[in-house]
């Protein structure tokens, strides 16, 4: 669910959040958003869902691979996968 979203929950505390508030807050003051912690919050979440990538290396052979596509459907539904080799028959 966190990959489909783009958050994890719970992930910060409170001072965490206070202290990501106050590094956005001119950049929402910038683009005239209300500075509101909830506005601020939003606002950095949009900026790490643009801009972080991630790689994920899985092989392809054996049960694991299934299971986890299983138990993690958006890493097919959510990302690009790309192989580099021929697919394992």
């Amino acid at each position: 669910v966190a990959l489909l979203a783009g958050e994890v929950p719970n992930i910060w505390d409170m001072s965490d959040i206070d202290q990501i508030c106050m590094a956005v807050r001119p950049l929402c003051q910038a683009e005239g958003i209300a500075l509101t912690k909830q506005n601020m919050h939003e606002r950095f979440l949009s900026r790490v869902q643009n801009n972080l990538h991630l790689v994920l290396a899985f092989s392809p052979v054996g049960d694991a691979f299934r299971t986890r596509i299983r138990n993690f459907p958006s890493l097919v539904t959510c990302c690009t996968i790309d192989w580099f080799t021929e697919w394992p028959a």
